[in-house]
C-alpha cells in the first residue's frame, strides 16, 4: 500500500505582519443626503443640527468636517429630535413609541499622522424609555406618544400622547414623575358645559413652555383647546377656547402673545391675559391663501426682530384646487411675502436666531428647511431672502447617478480653476454669507492631496465634488445639455418672454423656485454613462447613453469649443479611455469601439464586435431593451444546452495571441476536485459584442525591443483585442510633435514615463479569473480561479498602492477584486497571491455593487441609496474619517472598544454579510484589463488602475442573473455550502 503525506501550508509570521500594516477595512463616513429623513433639530448652544432618518438613524452636524452617526437597534423611524441645549445629550422618539437619550462622549487619545489627537468625541446611546399602559385601558394608543417637549431648566421632559394626557420624565434618568400626570379628564373638568359637549378633546398636538415663566407651558389639543397648565401648581391659568382643528403652536418671545396653526390653512393670534380665565375669540383670525379651502398649517414660527415688524414662517396652506400639490414655505415680514416652492416635501424647519435671556428680539439670521430630497438655507439678513450653498449634505441624487469617475492628487492649476468656477455660478443664485450651522471642531489633519469625485447624471450633468476630506463639498455643475438639439426646445422656455415674466411677478401666491432637486430629464438620451477626466492635460469625455462622446477643456475662461463624437448606429457608451498626450480617444458600445484623434477631428478605427449570430442586435439599437424577456428564454436555454454539449464542444480557432495563450493554459490544466467548473458562454449569445473595458498603453506588441503606443479592447465574449498604433513623434521619445500641441512640456513635467528597461506584462481580468501575460509575447505566466475557488464573479477590479502604516518607505502595488457577492479580495502583483479577503457590501445590494469605485490610495466609494455613498478604507494608514471635539457644559465621559477606538456606529451601512457560494455555472467573462508595467506608477496618465469592469448605470441582464438559478444549479450550490462550513466568515487572510 502507498503512503501520501502532504504538507501543511504554513504561514510566514513576517508576511501576517506586513499584511496587517498594509490592509485594514473599515467603512468612515457617508457622504450625501440622508436616505428618507423624518425629524430635524437644532442645539442653539452648541451650534449643531441633527437629522433623524427612517431607517432610524441619527445623524448630528456642525463645521465642515464635523458629524456624529448613531443607529438605533430596531430600524423604525424616528418621528422628533430634541437637543437639551449645551449638554451634547439629544432625545430621539421612534415610531414604536420609545423615547431615547444619546450623549457624546470622550473617547481614548488617537494617533493620527503621527500626532496624538485628543478629545475625539462619538455619539453613543445612554438610555431609553417606553411609556407604560393606563390600568384598565387595552388600547396601548391612548399612551402613544404624539410630541415631546424639553423645559428649558433641562431636567424635565413633557410627553404628549394621543388620548390627551400629558406625562412627566425626569431627566436625565428618564424617570416619570407620576404626580406631574395630567390626563384628559383634568382638564375637561375645568370646561365650560357648551363646549365640552360631550365630546373628546383629542391627541395633544404641541407643547410650548412659557417663554418668561417657568413651569408654564401651553397645551394644544386637536379639537382646538389650548391650555395654559401651571405644573407648579397644577392648575389651568387660562383656557383658550379655539373651534378649529389644531396643528401647531408658537410663542411670541416676550409671552404676551401665541400663535396656533390649523387644518383649514388659516393661523390665529392670541393674547394672554391675567384677567380671564376663559378666552373665546383669539386677536385675529387669517387664512393667507384663501378664500377657497386651503391645506393645513403643520407648523409655524413667529421671530420678533427690532428692526421691523416679526417675521412669520409656516408650512403648507396652498389653496386645494389650485396648488395642493405644491411643497411649499412662506416667509412673511410687512409687506415682504415669499412662497418658497420645493420639489419635495417639507419635513421640518427651524430659524438660527438669538436665545439670550437679556436680548428683548429674536432677530433671526437664517431659515433652516429640511426637506425629503435635500436641505435648503435661506439668508434672512439679506434683501430678497436668497438661498446659501451648502458645504455639505448636497444631493448627490439632484438628478440620479448614473457613473461616477474618483481622480487622485489633483493639480493646484485645475483645484484653482474648478474653486473659481464653481463661485462664479453660485453667486448668480446664492449669497455669501457664512454658514450658520458651525458648531464643533474638527480635529482631522488637512488632507494631504486634492482629490476631486465626478458623477455623471440622468439629465446629461457632470458634477464635481471635493472628496478630500469628510464633508463632500459640491465644486461645480457642468451641464452638456446645451451641446445638443433636444426635445425640451428653449425657445418655449416661458423665461425668455418678457410677457411670461411679467405674468409670473403678478402671480398668487408669489412662488419662488427654491433648491436643486431636480429629479425629471427632459431627454433620456442626455444621460451620462461613462466620465474621463485627464488631471494633467485638463481634459475632460463625457459620454452619453445616445452614443454621445464629448471632449472638453477645463480652461479659465469660458468657451464654447468642443469636440462632439456620435456613435453609428446609436447606443449607450460602455466603456471609454482617454490619452491627451495622443490627443486620442476611444470609446465602445454594444456593437464595438471606435478611435477618434480629437486634435485632427477624424476617425481612425472602427471595429464591430457583434457576432454574425447576433441577431437580435442586429435588428436594432433598442430591440433587446424591447425583447428583454426573449433575451432570458433564450439565455436559459443556452444555458441548458451548454450544460448538455459541454463536454463535446471543441474550441474554436483563436484570432489573436492572447487567445491563443488562453486556450493552451486551459489545455494543460484539469479541473480540481475542490474547484467548481466553469462553462464557456455560447458564441451566440445576444450580449457578447458589449465592450467592456478600453486602455491605452505605451508597451512592447510587436516585438521585445521597440515599444510604442497600443490599444486594448475587452469584450463581453471574453475576447481581447491589442493594437499597434502609429501615434507621431511618440514612438522616438516621450513628446509629442503634433502641430499646436502645446500642453506636451506640461505633461512631462507632470505625469511620470513608464519603466522601459524591464519585461511589461498584461493583468487581464474576466469574470471567473485573473491572469497575468508576458509580453509581446502573449504567453501566459500566472493566474488565479476566483470563481473556481470562491464561487463568485469579479465585478470590478483596480490596481491599489498600498503603504505601510509603520515604514513610511515601504509600499506594494495591489490588485483589489470586488465580487458579485459584495466581498473585496486583495491580490499581490504579479503573483496574484490571495492576500486579505472583506465583507464590504450586501450581496443582495446590486446597485451598490454596481456603483463601487476605487481610488489610488486604498479608499472607495458606493452608493448605499439614492443620495449617499459609503466611504470605505483598505488601507490600514489612509484613512478619511470624521474627527470632532465639541466644548460642552457638562463633564464628557469616556468610552472605547477593545481596541482602543471610540465605538463606530454606521447609519445606512450595509452588514456584515458572508462569503456566498457558487450561484450558477455560465461562464461569461465581463471584460478585460490589461496593466502596463508594473513598475508604472499609479499616477501616470498610462496608468490603467483606475479602470473598473463595470460602472454605475442601467441595471441589465448581467447584474441580475446572479439571482436566476436552475434547480441543478442550487444542488451545486448545496454541496459547495458543506464543503464551505469549516471557512470562518469575516476576514480571511491566506
Amino acid at each position: 500500500m502507498m503512503k501520501f503525506r502532504f504538507r501543511r501550508q504554513t504561514t510566514d509570521p513576517q508576511r501576517e505582519k506586513i499584511k496587517q500594516e498594509l490592509f485594514a477595512f473599515r467603512k468612515t463616513v457617508e457622504h450625501g443626503f440622508p436616505h428618507q429623513p423624518s425629524a430635524l433639530a437644532f442645539d442653539p448652544k452648541l451650534q449643531l443640527m441633527a437629522i433623524g432618518t427612517k431607517s432610524g438613524a441619527i445623524k448630528i452636524y456642525g463645521a465642515p468636517g464635523v458629524e456624529f452617526t448613531g443607529l438605533h437597534k430596531d430600524t423604525t423611524a424616528v418621528t422628533q429630535i430634541l437637543f437639551l441645549p449645551g449638554q451634547g445629550r439629544l432625545l430621539s422618539l421612534l415610531d414604536d413609541n420609545t423615547i431615547h437619550l444619546w450623549e457624546l462622549v470622550a473617547g481614548v487619545t488617537r494617533e493620527v499622522g503621527g500626532v496624538k489627537k485628543e478629545g475625539v468625541v462619538s455619539l453613543r446611546e445612554v438610555d431609553s424609555y417606553c411609556l407604560p399602559g393606563r390600568p384598565g385601558i387595552e388600547s396601548s394608543s391612548a399612551t402613544r406618544v404624539t410630541v415631546l417637549h424639553l423645559l428649558k431648566s433641562c431636567d424635565l421632559l413633557c410627553v404628549g400622547t394621543e388620548g390627551g394626557g400629558v406625562y412627566v420624565l425626569e431627566l436625565p434618568r428618564l424617570s416619570l414623575k407620576e404626580n406631574q400626570t395630567l390626563l384628559q379628564d383634568h382638564v375637561t373638568q375645568s370646561l365650560p358645559d357648551d363646549y365640552r359637549c360631550g365630546k373628546s378633546l383629542g391627541p395633544v398636538e404641541s407643547l410650548q413652555e412659557h417663554p418668561q415663566q417657568a413651569g408654564k407651558i401651553l397645551i394644544g389639543y386637536s379639537r382646538g383647546l389650548v391650555v395654559l397648565w401651571d405644573l407648579n401648581s397644577r392648575h389651568p391659568d387660562q383656557l383658550f377656547l379655539g373651534k378649529q382643528q389644531l396643528e401647531s403652536l408658537v410663542w411670541e418671545r416676550s409671552g404676551n402673545l401665541f400663535v396656533s396653526s390649523h387644518n383649514d390653512g388659516g393661523y390665529s393670534v392670541w393674547a394672554v391675559t391675567n384677567g380671564n380665565v376663559y378666552n373665546h375669540q383669539p386677536v385675529s383670525s387669517t387664512i393667507p391663501y384663501g378664500p377657497f379651502p386651503c391645506k393645513a398649517i403643520p407648523k409655524i414660527l413667529w421671530r420678533t426682530t427690532q428692526s421691523s415688524s416679526p417675521v412669520i414662517l409656516y408650512s403648507g396652506g396652498m389653496p386645494r384646487a389650485s396648488y395642493g400639490d405644491r411643497h411649499c414655505l412662506t416667509i412673511q415680514q410687512d409687506k415682504e411675502h415669499v412662497t418658497l416652492d420645493f420639489t419635495s416635501r417639507v419635513i421640518d424647519f427651524f430659524t438660527v436666531h438669538s436665545v439670550d435671556d437679556n436680548k428683548e428680539f429674536d432677530d433671526p439670521s437664517a431659515l433652516v428647511v429640511l426637506l425629503e430630497e435635500e436641505l435648503v438655507v435661506i439668508d434672512l439678513l439679506t434683501p430678497g431672502w436668497p438661498s446659501l450653498p451648502t458645504p455639505y449634505l448636497a444631493p448627490l441624487h439632484s438628478s440620479a447617478i448614473t457613473c461616477s469617475c474618483h481622480v487622485a492628487n489633483v493639480s493646484t492649476k485645475l483645484w484653482e480653476r474648478l474653486i473659481n468656477a464653481g463661485k462664479a455660478q453660485q453667486s448668480r443664485r446664492h449669497t455669501d454669507k457664512s454658514w450658520p450651522i458651525c458648531g464643533g471642531k474638527s480635529l482631522a489633519p488637512p488632507p494631504k492631496q486634492q482629490e476631486l469625485l465626478l458623477t455623471g447624471h440622468e439629465d446629461g450633468t457632470v458634477r464635481f465634488w471635493d472628496a478630500s476630506g469628510v464633508a463632500l463639498t459640491p465644486l461645480y455643475k457642468l451641464s452638456t445639455a446645451n451641446v445638443f438639439h433636444t426635445d425640451c426646445d428653449p425657445v418655449d422656455d416661458p423665461h425668455d418672454d418678457p410677457d411670461m415674466q411679467q405674468e409670473e411677478e403678478e402671480e398668487w401666491p408669489p412662488f419662488r423656485k427654491v433648491g436643486c432637486f431636480d429629479p425629471y430629464s427632459d431627454d433620456p438620451r442626455l444621460g451620462i454613462q461613462k466620465i474621463s477626466l485627464c488631471k494633467y492635460s485638463n481634459k475632460l469625455v463625457v459620454a452619453g447613453t445616445a452614443g454621445q462622446v464629448i471632449v472638453l477643456g477645463l480652461n479659465d475662461e469660458r468657451s464654447d469649443h468642443s469636440v462632439d463624437v456620435s456613435c453609428l448606429p446609436p447606443a449607450s457608451v460602455t466603456a471609454v479611455a482617454l490619452h491627451a498626450e495622443w490627443n486620442l480617444v476611444s470609446f465602445g458600445t454594444s456593437h464595438g469601439f471606435g478611435l477618434f484623434d480629437y486634435h485632427r477631428r477624424n476617425a481612425v478605427l472602427a471595429r464591430c464586435t457583434l457576432h454574425p449570430n447576433d441577431s437580435l442586435a442586429m435588428e436594432g439599437p433598442l430591440s433587446r431593451v424591447k425583447s428583454l424577456k426573449k433575451s432570458l428564454r433564450q439565455s436559459f436555454r443556452r444555458i441548458r444546452k451548454s450544460r448538455v454539449s459541454g463536454k463535446k464542444r471543441t474550441l474554436t480557432t483563436p484570432t489573436s495571441k492572447v487567445q491563443e495563450a488562453n486556450a493552451a493554459l486551459a489545455e494543460q490544466e484539469e479541473v480540481a476536485p475542490v474547484q467548481r467548473r466553469i462553462e464557456p458562454r455560447s458564441a451566440d449569445d445576444s450580449l457578447s459584442g458589449v465592450v467592456r473595458c478600453l486602455c491605452f498603453a505605451d508597451t512592447f506588441l510587436r516585438d521585445g525591443t521597440h515599444h510604442g503606443p497600443t490599444l486594448w479592447a475587452g469584450t463581453n465574449s471574453g475576447s481581447v483585442y491589442a493594437y499597434a498604433l502609429e501615434v507621431p513623434g511618440v514612438g522616438l521619445g516621450r513628446t509629442c510633435e503634433r502641430g499646436g500641441a502645446s500642453e506636451s512640456s506640461i505633461v512631462q513635467d507632470l505625469a511620470i514615463a513608464p519603466d522601459m528597461t524591464n519585461a511589461h506584462s498584461v493583468l487581464i481580468a474576466s469574470e471567473e479569473q485573473l491572469k497575468i501575460f508576458s509580453l509581446p509575447k502573449v504567453s501566459a505566466k500566472t493566474k488565479f480561479k476566483l470563481t473556481a475557488h470562491e464561487g463568485c464573479r469579479v465585478r470590478k477590479v483596480a490596481l491599489v498602492l498600498f503603504s505601510s502604516s509603520v515604514q513610511e518607505d515601504y509600499s506594494e502595488h495591489t490588485l483589489v477584486c470586488l465580487t458579485n457577492m459584495g466581498d473585496m479580495h486583495l491580490f499581490n502583483i504579479p503573483g496574484l497571491r490571495p492576500q486579505v479577503r472583506f465583507d464590504c457590501i450586501r450581496k443582495e445590494d446590486i446597485s451598490g455593487i454596481a456603483s463601487c469605485v476605487f481610488t489610488k490610495n486604498g479608499q472607495g466609494f458606493y452608493l448605499i441609496s439614492p443620495s449617499e455613498y459609503e466611504r470605505f478604507s483598505l488601507s490600514a494608514k489612509v484613512l478619511t474619517e470624521p474627527l470632532c471635539s465639541v466644548q460642552l457644559h457638562r463633564h464628557l465621559e469616556q468610552t472605547f472598544t477593545c481596541d482602543g477606538t471610540p465605538p463606530q456606529m454606521q447609519a445606512n451601512g450595509t452588514h456584515k454579510n458572508q462569503m456566498g457560494q457558487a450561484e450558477g455555472k455560465v461562464d461569461v467573462p465581463l471584460g478585460t484589463l490589461p496593466s502596463p508595467l508594473l513598475d508604472t506608477p499609479l499616477d501616470s496618465p498610462l496608468s490603467c488602475a483606475d479602470l473598473t469592469l463595470d460602472s454605475t448605470g442601467e441595471l441589465t441582464v448581467e447584474d441580475v442573473r446572479d439571482f436566476l438559478t436552475t434547480v441543478d444549479e442550487e444542488e451545486n450550490n448545496l454541496r459547495n455550502m458543506k464543503d464551505e462550513e469549516g471557512r470562518s466568515p469575516g476576514i480571511l487572510i491566506n
